[in-house]
């Protein structure tokens, strides 16, 4: 069979069989009278095989190894044309979602491409200085999502802190890709997810916070009553006086204890909350309800700005508390509130 109709059966130019020739891929030894290629059958087969594993990424060289190499083993050939492969992937998978950014910002100029791509590789830094730099510039200059997926990524605190800082200035809606961040399998995403919700206004972040506040994870819980407290969202009181009772964060859920007290409503709620588990017992007597003396001080503190008749009865008990600095606490905070 002459070069021509070969390379109308096999899908392949004259010219690409003369390289293969070259190469010594393929050796067609048979001469018409005229001196042209005469290709066998095995020939044919042989330039086949050589179509088939090209089109599996090998390189010629690598065809030609596979071809005519009797100890070629084909799996450890594969395992690392996948390695590539999925590199490649990858690679084309980054260059797109970089694209798509781009669109999404809508350049109108050359210029404002360049400022776009600049961001985004200032945001990918390895210096921590280079990844603020670009978060504090890229307000309104990059799509939102692109700030949550900083976000969400960055564990430097101060870098952090700019990315939460600019997703509270960008347009466009991050509160739903940070409430996706908190079904994370990460705690540290999970974590950065709440923590930023809770920095971003509007309804939406505040529904997001409402929801994490049946949350699985203990510290999205906190993080999320301590924001809708300041929200004014009573919802997170449960949250808040667990984390008085257990000292975490005590100061800040008090805080935000006291500003959800401004409602009668909410004050005997909370004060009842907070009062649980403390029994009526003889003044000087042992420790109440077996809290411990920490426990006892830190509920008076904040005891202290919940009004009320059941705040001010459960701080008259503790003003009797066989611990001094529970009762002295105590003691002092009726006075003030008797305007003594």
């Amino acid at each position: 069979m002459l070069i021509g109709e070969v390379a109308r059966q096999a899908g392949v130019s004259a010219r690409m069989l003369r390289h293969y020739e070259s190469l010594g891929l393929v050796r067609p030894a048979a001469r018409t009278g005229a001196g042209y290629r005469e290709y066998s059958e095995e020939d044919i087969r042989r330039i086949f095989h050589i179509e088939s594993l090209r089109s599996l990424g090998l390189s010629l060289h690598e065809v030609g190894r596979a071809l005519d190499d009797p100890g070629f083993e084909p799996s450890l050939l594969v395992e690392e044309l996948t390695r590539r492969t999925r590199e490649r992937i990858a690679q084309e998978t980054e260059l797109l979602t970089r694209l798509r950014r781009i669109g999404a910002a809508e350049p109108s100029g050359w210029d404002d491409v360049l400022q776009v791509v600049a961001l985004l590789r200032g945001l990918g830094s390895t210096s921590a200085g280079k990844r603020q730099q670009a978060a504090l510039s890229a307000v309104d200059e990059v799509p939102v999502e692109v700030l949550v997926e900083a976000a969400l990524g960055e564990a430097d605190p101060h870098v952090a802190g700019a990315l939460r800082w600019a997703l509270t200035h960008a347009g466009g809606d991050g509160a739903a890709p940070l409430a996706a961040g908190l079904g994370s399998a990460e705690a540290a995403v999970r974590e950065r997810a709440v923590r930023a919700l809770a920095e971003i206004p509007g309804r939406a972040a505040t529904a997001s916070l409402r929801s994490a506040l049946a949350h699985d994870d203990i510290v999205v819980r906190r993080y999320a009553a301590l924001a809708l407290g300041e929200r004014g969202v009573d919802d997170a009181v449960p949250v808040l006086i667990g984390m008085v009772v257990e000292g975490v964060n005590d100061t800040e859920a008090a805080d935000a204890l006291s500003a959800l007290a401004s409602d009668p409503g909410s004050a005997e709620r909370i004060a009842a909350g907070l009062t649980d588990g403390l029994t009526d017992g003889p003044v000087g007597g042992p420790a109440r309800g077996g809290a411990e003396p920490s426990l006892r001080l830190r509920l008076a503190q904040a005891l202290a700005e919940v009004p009320g008749p059941t705040a001010s009865r459960a701080l008259t008990d503790l003003s009797y508390d066989e611990d001094r600095a529970v009762a002295l606490t105590a003691g002092y905070i009726l006075r003030l509130r008797n305007g003594r």
